[in-house]
């Protein structure tokens, strides 16, 4: 008798978008929103928001924040979705949404967008454009991909054993080579900063917890927002103090041409 293909279930679908934490349901909400700005020829999102090299300084740092959450078109942001939303999910249910929040507005955006300029001006004297999520799923695969490693540390491929923690490096190449005007320095970029989290030396970037929680009570955030996920994962469970059962959760940092740029991801 011939295997049963997994069947797809709108029900199972509906339920897991349902479930989604207010920080991941936010950025999808925005990227869809920029996408949607960009259709109009009024105001030129990507231009306003992608990363360019040459014109990074204080007056427009806000563009080492705002290049992930602006894309090509309309399948360059749906790859990006796609990709971004069981990672992005999975780290907001470990760390909390203020965490996340604080983490992906902050330095897990502007380093690598930072080494990303730094290495196409003062090494590649370039000034290659990017923008696009992807940057933030192949910084999300690396933390994922040392998590494993340390339980997990190879696989089995033939004969030969892999490290486990390598696996976002081969991915990395298969979108350069398979999918045209991606940015392989900025993933690159990406996984930097998704390896230097995931070994730990990164961590002190985080926002220290005592402040969250002192943050989390003052404004009662747990009782205000609905889908929020509480820093003490021990004390309030998922999403806070309101679930009584046990549930399961269930690119692009190519960044693609746009004139002469680049788009991260698909």
């Amino acid at each position: 008798m011939a295997p049963s293909l997994p069947q797809f279930s709108a029900a199972r679908m509906r339920s897991y978008i349902f479930r989604l934490p207010l920080f991941t349901r936010s950025i999808i909400f925005v990227i869809v929103l920029l996408w949607l700005l960009g259709m109009q020829s009024v105001w030129d999102v990507q231009a306003w928001g992608a990363l360019i090299p040459e014109e990074i300084g204080l007056a427009s740092m806000y563009r080492t924040n705002t290049f992930p959450l602006v894309h090509v078109g309309f399948f360059h942001a749906l790859m990006n979705i796609f990709a971004l939303t069981p990672l992005l999910e999975r780290f907001e249910a470990e760390y909390g949404t203020l965490t996340t929040l604080a983490l992906f507005l902050g330095p897990l955006s502007t380093i690598p967008a930072l080494l990303y300029t730094f290495i196409e001006r003062a090494i590649l004297h370039m000034n290659t454009t990017v923008l696009g999520a992807s940057i933030w799923v192949f910084t999300l695969l690396a933390m994922e991909a040392v998590k494993t490693y340390k339980s997990n540390p190879h696989f089995q491929l033939g004969t030969v054993q892999i490290p486990t923690w390598v696996t976002p490096l081969v991915m990395v190449l298969f979108v350069s080579f398979l999918i045209p005007n991606t940015s392989f320095l900025g993933h690159i970029c990406g996984l930097a900063f998704g390896y230097g989290w995931g070994l730990g030396y990164l961590k002190f970037l985080a926002p220290p917890e005592w402040a969250l929680r002192w943050i989390e009570g003052k404004l009662n955030l747990l009782g205000r927002l609905p889908h929020y996920v509480s820093v003490d994962q021990k004390t309030y469970g998922r999403f806070g103090v309101l679930p009584t059962t046990n549930s399961s959760s269930g690119g692009d940092i190519g960044l693609g041409m746009v004139g002469g740029s680049q788009r991260l991801g698909p």
